[in-house]
């Protein structure tokens, strides 16, 4: 069995809206209620240890989700006596976010946890805080063709045929999430595992950039889309209108509505425009090539940062990858430090400069001149297909190992450029002569 997660995007209404907003207004009570208290048993295990009490006489902490509950059960009629009106996950799933939020505090401090350093937690605000709950038992699910049930709410009518997307699959979990003005639920899916049959397509290489978004080995050119860069303006516009608002108004708040708003709408342009481009790749084609991109250092650079966020390499990469396995499809990743870009696809050579202004690759070794970012691509193609020509370098496929590139014949005259045919020839430079 898998687990898969279906998004659905709701269409509540006046009323439906208020109750999920209150359920969400409840998880995060539930988690600021269950800090305070954390706090309070620091506070005073701290206080214990500076009077002088010994170590195995101090009083213990312990946030784990099952004590947060057995505290929450018992002092909810006192800390909220209206918690009957919401949903009772609403409440176990805001306590469950801060005993997680609790562990990757501790396991940080011990060296436990990988990645970035994770703080304690901090109180939530209703103005700062993502509005979200979860559940996970009661009588949630498909209600019908067009529409959800969730406990407390009701039916909640969908802006898609959400019956079709999910089947007879069980439904093991529901999240409910509020983003740019817009609710959505993603049901967590378990899936019978299936054996998919892989593409017939030829393998391909895919190289990534910013002038376009990606340039195939097979000629295919996708453009890149820039949707931020389109939004910009308006962007611009209303993050003035919200920074001359005053805190606490009621105009801030729907000025930073407005704002939140075209945000997502950046955001889903941008979530669909790869969606459909992945999609394409992994249905179409049995291996595709991709480069190991340090995304994180390229964001750096504070000319490009803007950019590379805009083209979201990592969330390319991020939708391949799973996109593959669910159709397939073979993902290679090329290695991090291989000169596809320096590297001649017909004879191997490999240059020793190449500045990021030569947008047209030309070789010395057999006067090959080609797109820089088509040549790159059909690189990485090489590495399932070592069709390469020459007797250049060794390249490097994706397991990291070294395969010797195939000799060329003997060739008695000195080579001429190539005549490029197909889409290459709509991509060779009007200079390509001697």
């Amino acid at each position: 069995m898998a687990l898969e997660g279906v998004r659905v995007a709701l269409d509540p209404s006046p009323r439906q809206e208020g109750l999920l907003l209150s359920h969400a207004g409840a998880a995060r009570f539930a988690f600021n209620a269950g800090l305070a208290h954390v706090k309070e048993q620091l506070e005073a295990r701290a206080a214990a240890k500076a009077a002088g009490v010994p170590e195995a006489e101090l009083p213990g902490v312990d946030w784990s989700l099952y004590t947060l509950r057995r505290w929450w059960n018992a002092e909810k009629a006192v800390l909220a006596p209206w918690w009957a009106e919401n949903s009772k996950e609403a409440y176990s799933s805001g306590l469950d976010a801060l005993a997680r939020a609790l562990k990757s505090w501790s396991d940080s401090r011990r060296g436990r946890r990988r990645g970035k350093h994770a703080g304690f937690p901090q109180f939530k605000s209703r103005a700062r805080a993502r509005a979200a709950w979860a559940y996970t038992t009661g009588s949630f699910g498909i209600a019908d063709r067009t529409g959800v049930q969730l406990p407390r709410i009701g039916r909640v009518h969908t802006h898609e045929q959400v019956q079709g997307r999910i089947g007879e699959d069980r439904i093991v979990r529901a999240t409910v999430s509020r983003t740019g003005g817009r609710w959505f639920v993603v049901f967590t899916v378990e899936r019978a595992t299936r054996v998919p049959i892989p593409p017939s397509g030829a393998p391909i290489g895919v190289d990534l950039g910013l002038k376009t978004l990606a340039v195939i080995s097979d000629g295919r050119v996708i453009e890149n889309p820039k949707h931020l860069a389109d939004a910009q303006r308006r962007l611009t516009t209303a993050s003035r209108a919200y920074a001359r608002t005053q805190p606490g108004s009621s105009g801030r708040r729907h000025a930073a509505d407005r704002l939140a708003k075209l945000h997502a709408r950046v955001g889903y342009l941008r979530e669909d425009a790869l969606h459909k481009f992945t999609t394409n790749l992994a249905c179409t084609h049995g291996t595709i090539v991709i480069e190991d991109l340090n995304v994180a250092g390229m964001m750096k650079n504070r000319s490009f940062a803007r950019a590379i966020a805009d083209a979201s390499f990592g969330e390319f990469r991020r939708q391949l990858a799973y996109k593959a396995t669910k159709f397939g499809s073979t993902l290679v990743v090329a290695d991090r430090w291989m000169p596809s870009s320096k590297t001649c696809s017909n004879c191997g050579t490999v240059k020793t400069k190449l500045s990021l202004s030569e947008r047209t690759f030309r070789c010395e070794h057999c006067d090959l001149i080609l797109d820089r970012d088509l040549n790159a691509s059909r690189n990485l193609a090489h590495l399932v297909t070592p069709s390469v020509a020459g007797s250049g370098p060794e390249t490097v496929n994706g397991g990291r190992a070294r395969q010797k590139t195939q000799q060329a014949g003997q060739q008695a005259t000195k080579p001429q450029p190539r005549t490029l045919t197909g889409s290459d020839v709509d991509r060779q430079p009007a200079t390509a002569t001697t």
